[in-house]
């Protein structure tokens, strides 16, 4: 039930905020909530510049951020509509209004208020949904889980269960001994920590059909299925091989000086959402076994991270490749081999296993339109825009360091859309410039947690979960002290 109050919310609060902006004046809005396209052009802005972006610390780029939304610089008065500067007098200002009355003046962060993303609408979104998202998730769930089942039938999945099993044991006491979901959800933890998406949601969807099989009651999360879905949802990922990438490409001096600040906020998320869980269902976390696995993870996390730091960019993201890609190959072959010995047909277990997945995909379909559709109304709505300048009026107003606020942006809307968190840290760096503390903390804060919203709408949906019990408000709660120590270690590494 609160998935559905939340997302009848979403879409209530979107519709509202809507209506207000269409009597402000946006006659347009309700057009581009239903009907637009991202891929739309936008009506052209021509703008005239007094002063320079650097001088306010925006990147040097901020003219190119603004072409994304149709703004172009043009060196003629006459021609522009809007004119930016940093700081011009009111005598200056009317002058350049007589030789232009239609001009329009801004500084260059005001104009910002008035900037409109183009993204998809309500329809473009649901037939995007199954072209771009589930008809390639088909495949990839086809191609792991054949492989997983090829796994189970040589017992491979039964020694990584017992491997795993003194501290499972723990997390997870409603789990028999030796049972598959425990192989299944370190599969899936593996994949994220090596930041594998395209195996980890296979790993994850069967782990929580594994679940599935011992939860009483098929229409309420069980409590290892939240426990599972807290820690999934945490994100830890070992090297952000994304967040380096565009960091490069926007011209960051060191790409990966992000790196080790945005380890620790995944880190410090991940065992926010197991001590949250743990408290809730009177879990004891201070039992050897736990502290020692706990430990011992800790550690290998430090010393790959001091490792990777030590690498310069291109041969961080070389070796992240390397890792990432010759694991898969490897356990792949591992599998293969294991099938061998044990003398099964592996073609025919592969086969049998992209069947599941191919109805596993099928499944989610509804699930993954409906959230996705109120995400977008939320967007184009203009919601995000209201909460954010919201949030900056208020540090403002309380005198606080506001710079902190510029990278939220990122942190409000990665719990719902991966690609709009994406999207937004991207705009931050070209906005601010990819070495300022803006830029830098939206990275780090697109590392620290994972899609709450539309993990819980996948993964609950694929096994017909309607009562998802505190799993939202343990999740949130563990993103929450995600976000609050990426800002802390931003502060921290890069003042």
């Amino acid at each position: 039930m609160a998935l559905s109050r939340i997302w009848s919310a979403f879409i209530i609060i979107a519709v509202l905020v809507a209506g207000f902006r269409m009597f402000s004046g946006d006659e347009k809005i309700f057009t581009r909530m239903v009907s637009g396209k991202s891929s739309d052009k936008y009506d052209s802005v021509f703008y005239a510049t007094v002063g320079s972006p650097v001088n306010l610390q925006l990147s040097a780029r901020y003219g190119d951020f603004l072409k994304e939304y149709g703004y172009h610089r043009t060196d003629s008065i006459k021609m522009a509509t809007v004119l930016l500067t940093d700081n011009l007098s009111a005598d200056s200002v009317s002058l350049l209004k007589s030789i232009n009355p239609a001009l329009t003046v801004y500084t260059y962060t005001g104009v910002q208020k008035k900037l409109v993303r183009k993204v998809d609408g309500i329809i473009e979104t649901a037939k995007n949904a199954v072209i771009d998202i589930i008809f390639p998730l088909i495949g990839i769930l086809a191609l792991f889980m054949g492989f997983l089942t090829i796994a189970e039938r040589a017992g491979g999945v039964r020694v990584l269960s017992k491997i795993i099993w003194p501290f499972f044991s723990k997390i997870f006491p409603d789990i028999p001994k030796g049972h598959p979901a425990t192989g299944h959800m370190m599969m899936n933890f593996s994949a994220n920590l090596l930041n594998l998406d395209n195996a980890a949601t296979p790993f994850g969807l069967k782990a929580m059909e594994s679940l599935q099989e011992l939860n009483p009651d098929k229409t309420k999360a069980s409590n290892s299925q939240i426990m599972f879905m807290a820690l999934h949802a945490s994100g830890l990922t070992l090297i952000p091989v994304v967040i380096i990438a565009f960091r490069s490409g926007l011209g960051a001096a060191n790409s990966t000086d992000i790196f080790i600040p945005c380890m620790i906020a995944t880190f410090a998320a991940t065992m926010a959402a197991m001590f949250i869980v743990s408290f809730k269902q009177k879990i004891n976390l201070l039992s050897p076994v736990v502290l020692l696995w706990v430990g011992g993870l800790s550690a290998i996390i430090t010393l790959l991270v001091l490792y990777v730091n030590s690498l310069n960019p291109a041969a961080a993201q070389l070796f992240s490749g390397k890792l990432s890609n010759g694991l898969i190959l490897v356990i792949f072959l591992l599998i293969v081999l294991g099938g061998l010995y044990k003398k099964i047909d592996v073609f025919d277990a592969f086969v049998e296993g992209a069947k599941g997945g191919f109805e596993t995909g099928v499944r989610i379909i509804p699930y993954i339109v409906g959230m996705l559709v109120a995400i977008s109304m939320l967007r184009t709505s203009g919601t995000f825009d209201l909460i954010i300048n919201g949030m900056k009026t208020l540090f403002a107003a309380l005198g606080t360091d506001t710079r902190f606020v510029d990278g939220l942006p990122t942190a409000l809307i990665k719990p719902m859309s991966g690609s709009g968190a994406r999207g937004m840290m991207i705009d931050t760096m070209k906005t601010f410039g990819a070495d300022s503390f803006a830029g830098r903390l939206a990275c780090i804060l697109q590392g620290s947690s994972d899609t709450t919203f539309y993990v819980i709408a996948v993964y609950f949906g694929s096994v017909g979960i309607k009562n998802t019990r505190y799993s939202i408000g343990a999740m949130l709660l563990a993103d929450l002290v995600g976000i609050i120590t990426a800002i802390a270690l931003a502060y921290l590494f890069f003042g």
